[in-house]
């Protein structure tokens, strides 16, 4: 994908990934999960799990990732984008929304815990 068309696709997915996460940060599972370091977000625009998990845990993140991935394909129809750039731009509008002592996966596939400054992103990401 272009970097225009990137550009595109980030405008035409943006309020269907803030509603998903906006949804995620009302369960307060989810928030603990998050401020605990257990959960993070990822590249491929879906929530991972950092370290050993719980059967709870990985409910609580099969059901959040199945409303993303519901959230992308619904943009996806609409926009005439794939699932997969949907979800990658969406991953790039995650991360970058990460506070300080939250995890991410960077570029390479390792946890990282954010720090006061920008989150590493794919050079991809705009």
């Amino acid at each position: 994908m272009n970097r225009k068309a990137l550009i595109l696709t980030a405008a035409a997915f943006g309020l269907a990934g803030l509603s998903v996460a906006a949804w995620a940060q009302r369960d307060p599972a989810y928030a603990a999960a998050r401020s605990a370091g257990q959960v993070g977000e990822q590249p491929d625009g879906y929530l991972g799990i950092v370290g050993t998990a719980t059967p709870e845990l990985r409910a609580l993140v099969n059901n959040i990732n199945i409303q993303r991935k519901a959230a992308y394909t619904q943009k996806a129809a609409a926009s005439g984008a794939t699932v997969e750039q949907l979800a990658f731009t969406s991953g790039c509008n995650l991360i970058a929304q990460t506070q300080a002592g939250e995890k991410y996966r960077d570029p390479s596939g390792n946890w990282q815990t954010r720090g006061g400054g920008a989150p590493t992103r794919d050079p991809r990401c705009v």
